[in-house]
């Protein structure tokens, strides 16, 4: 273990991997109980799109995937509560759009990308200070608003009639959180890649909701379960040898097998 993390790049790694693992977990408490796994992957595939943009005009990827994650969320959480479609229709449109738009941009592109594999698939091991830096300034307003907004957030999230009902803003709420978990995604594609980015923003809460029975439990064992899985899935990839993304999605979803076998949830 020592030796693992003599290397510099072997730390810049593990520290994006606790800060990706407690951001995801954090907002994953809220995607689980609200039932927005679906709009999860909308917005990690839409990114693509953006992403492809970055790439072909030169800007950065990143800000331009974290646009178009953003506009996807909010565009679909407007159309959905319009009530002009179901919001699994919306997201169903806006991914396959996405994908196709971002596909067709990157076919536009003259030479080797080696990004792009990273974009897709995850690359922690590249991670450095800067990167490190950028993830800690879009994490920052993320948990700051989870913070401030809590008790809110869980009252919309359990009955959003009851809670427009005693006075709460429900809308700009329900809006903030759809941006918060688009720009979660897009930190979570440097640690796993947009093939799996939606991982971490369901199956911390999941294993949470499985074990506890109330609503403190949930979010303490997301948060244990979004840190140990992604430092977990880390070290599991150093010593077997497998990419580190797939890994630490695998880490988790042994966790969550974990919490379906010990201990059946009670009614």
């Amino acid at each position: 273990m020592a030796e693992m993390f003599s290397y510099a790049f072997m730390r810049h790694a593990l520290l994006a991997a606790v800060l990706t693992g407690a951001l995801c977990s954090a907002v994953a408490f809220f995607v689980v109980l609200k039932r927005l796994s679906f709009l999860g992957v909308g917005i990690s595939h839409t990114a693509l799109a953006g992403i492809a943009l970055g790439l072909v005009t030169g800007l950065d990827p990143f800000w331009c995937g974290s646009a178009f994650a953003v506009a996807t969320a909010l565009a679909t959480g407007h159309i959905s509560r319009r009530g002009q479609l179901y919001e699994d229709t919306v997201i169903g449109i806006f991914f396959a759009a996405g994908m196709a738009l971002g596909v067709a941009m990157l076919s536009s592109l003259k030479g080797y990308y080696p990004e792009i594999f990273s974009l897709l698939f995850g690359n922690i091991l590249s991670v450095s200070p800067a990167d490190l830096r950028l993830l800690a300034a879009v994490a920052a307003p993320v948990l700051l608003f989870i913070a401030l907004f809590f008790k809110e957030l869980l009252a919309i999230s359990f009955d959003e009639e009851a809670a427009l009902a005693s006075g709460l803003p429900v809308k700009p709420l329900y809006y903030g959180l759809l941006a918060a978990m688009a720009l979660t995604v897009m930190i979570s594609v440097k640690l796993v890649g947009i093939v799996l980015a939606s991982a971490l923003l369901v199956i911390p809460a999941a294993a949470g909701y499985r074990f506890s029975k109330n609503y403190r439990g949930m979010f303490l064992l997301s948060l244990a379960t979004g840190i140990g899985g992604s430092a977990g899935g880390l070290i599991l990839s150093y010593y077997l040898d497998l990419p580190s993304g797939a890994a630490i999605v695998l880490f988790m979803a042994l966790l969550f097998a974990a919490s379906l076998l010990c201990r059946p949830r009670s009614r």
